[in-house]
């Protein structure tokens, strides 16, 4: 419920801050004192269209804080977890600047107006002769009536089958299409998988053919190179045996002249052991380089096939063998693709045949409990002199536009006078018919699909003093299941309200400058203003007796 309102700045109200209760509240004053403007910013704070209008002259800017205090899993706090916004406290909050800008809030986090109007309305419903949202409006007739007979959890059932069903009807239609786009290409998908079954492309082929073939190729390179030193150094024309032969004739001369031949020795000796060294080293690069030039022509025709294979069918090399599986899968589901097709469209038939049973014992449900909500607000029109008006629950059936809720439209009518044509609530009640139509409608749904916080503005308007006592009872009984406020000119109202405030214009300084004010009033106070609004300007103690008889009546 509404725990607290603070408004700064908006048209005639400077400074305003009121703790709220639960049950009945009433706002009482005279014409002009600025209750519609206390309900005027109390709806912008719930995301109401903004307006510079709305600015107190002189200010930059008004604000309007409303708090509420909920239960945890009250439906607006849901609205918060879908918008990533937290906190225990629920605190919505709208600043209009003079320009005709607007920013809203919600726990002090900025969020958009149509989040504001998404949470304001789960939290309050406003009534009024005039307001054309709330229980008028035929979308939400629906959601009233199933609210009504308990059966939310009937209608959430069949959301939760209706869209199985379209799961359902999803799967065996994009079998379908692509069974119909594999059949119209079923001579080209053979010729791929022929294809490419035979080519048979591995992951990673493409890497390990070009590395393979680049170390061929530096091989071939080298290998012409490789084989001229080996001949130079181990060939006919080599200088080793020479060389060898000159080493062995100086050994012989060493006992003899060893200071002479020492050092050359040595240095042939040396000179032999490298050139071996050399020629080995050339025979091993000569079996590394040594090498098959058909196997380079393999891996040439290799890479040429797999990269014409990828252009053909607009593929990387890499992803050949994804390609060939996904060929091959629909080669398949050509082959089993009936079969397949079948046992879809029998799973979305049964779907179907369960949404359409549970849709249609729902359906009987409902025409049911419109009877029991027909009788139920009908016995509340004759107080409220409605008597000859009859309220009646139209609902039509159309199996062939199902929908998450079934196939039913429901929309609250209503026939004004006996053999008058009915029609739909908001078109053929006036506006002071339609304020007491939805105030029967509130009192029979008020623990059953209503908003936590009911707001009546002069619903009273124009009715004597048997209906207003009718209305003031009724209002009473709505508040002992939700909280509810009432702008009101009827003493008979008033008088059974829990808590009472006035509204009221005074001065505020000597530039005669003036501030709508509410005050609350005490029972002393509640009576003095009851007689006001029995007697008038003058209030006489005929007036004020008066006012106690009806306290009391009110009381009992």
């Amino acid at each position: 419920m509404l725990v607290h309102l603070s408004i700064r700045d908006i048209v005639l109200i400077d400074r305003l801050d009121v703790d709220l209760a639960s049950r009945l509240t009433v706002l009482t004053g005279e014409t002009g004192a600025g209750k519609s403007i206390v309900l005027d910013a109390f709806a912008l704070a719930l995301g109401a269209r903004g307006d510079a209008a709305l600015v107190r002259q002189g200010a930059e800017h008004g604000q309007v804080v409303a708090s509420f205090d909920v239960q945890p899993d009250h439906p607006a706090r849901a609205v918060l977890a879908e918008n990533g916004l937290d906190g225990d406290d629920l605190i919505l909050r709208r600043v209009q600047f003079a320009d005709g800008r607007t920013r809203a809030f919600i726990n002090d986090q900025p969020v958009t107006v149509q989040v504001l109007r998404e949470v304001g309305r789960r939290l309050v419903e406003i009534h009024g002769q005039h307001d054309e949202r709330a229980l008028v409006d035929s979308a939400t007739h629906r959601s009233l009536l199933d609210a009504f007979a308990g059966h939310l959890d009937r209608t959430a059932e069949a959301g939760r089958l209706w869209t199985a069903w379209k799961e359902a009807q999803g799967a065996a239609a994009s079998e379908r299409e692509r069974l119909a786009r594999a059949f119209a290409e079923a001579d080209y998908i053979r010729n791929a998988v022929e294809e490419l079954t035979g080519l048979a492309p591995q992951a990673g082929e493409e890497q390990t053919l070009a590395d393979r073939r680049a170390v061929l190729m530096r091989a071939e390179k080298a290998a012409d190179d490789l084989r001229d030193a080996h001949e130079t150094l181990a060939g006919a024309a080599s200088p080793v045996p020479t060389l060898a032969a000159a080493l062995r004739r100086l050994e012989r001369r060493v006992t003899e002249a060893g200071d002479l031949v020492g050092a050359p020795v040595k240095a042939l000796d040396q000179a032999l052991q490298s050139l071996e060294e050399a020629r080995a080293g050339l025979e091993a690069a000569l079996v590394v380089a040594d090498f098959d030039p058909k196997e380079l022509e393999k891996i040439e025709e290799r890479l040429f096939s797999l990269r014409a294979a990828a252009r053909k069918y607009g593929a990387t090399v890499e992803n050949l063998p994804a390609v060939a599986a996904r060929f091959k899968a629909d080669l398949e589901a050509i082959d089993r693709g009936a079969e397949r097709l079948a046992a879809l469209e029998a799973a979305a038939g049964e779907a179907e045949k369960a949404f359409r049973a549970a849709a249609e014992a729902l359906s009987q449900a409902r025409r049911k409990a419109a009877k029991a909500l027909d009788a139920a607000v009908n016995a509340e029109l004759a107080p409220l002199k409605l008597e000859r008006a009859q309220f009646m629950t139209e609902i039509e059936s159309d199996p062939a536009a199902p929908g998450p809720e079934g196939f039913d439209r429901v929309e609250f009518w209503v026939r004004t006078n006996p053999g008058a044509r009915p029609g739909p609530l908001m078109k053929v009640a006036s506006g002071g018919e339609l304020a007491r139509f939805l105030l029967a409608l509130k009192v029979v749904l008020a623990d059953r699909g209503s908003a936590p916080t009911l707001v009546f503005d002069e619903i009273d308007t124009a009715v004597g003093g048997a209906v207003s006592d009718a209305i003031g009872a009724r209002l009473a009984r709505l508040g002992g299941k939700v909280q509810v406020l009432s702008v009101t000119h009827a003493p008979q109202v008033a008088a059974r309200a829990e808590h009472h405030f006035l509204v009221v214009k005074e001065s505020i300084d000597k530039a005669k400058r003036v501030a709508t004010r509410m005050r609350a009033l005490d029972p002393a106070l509640k009576r003095e203003e009851i007689a006001r609004m029995l007697a008038g300007a003058e209030v006489t103690e005929e007036a004020r007796a008066a006012a106690e008889k009806l306290i009391a009546g009110a009381s009992r």
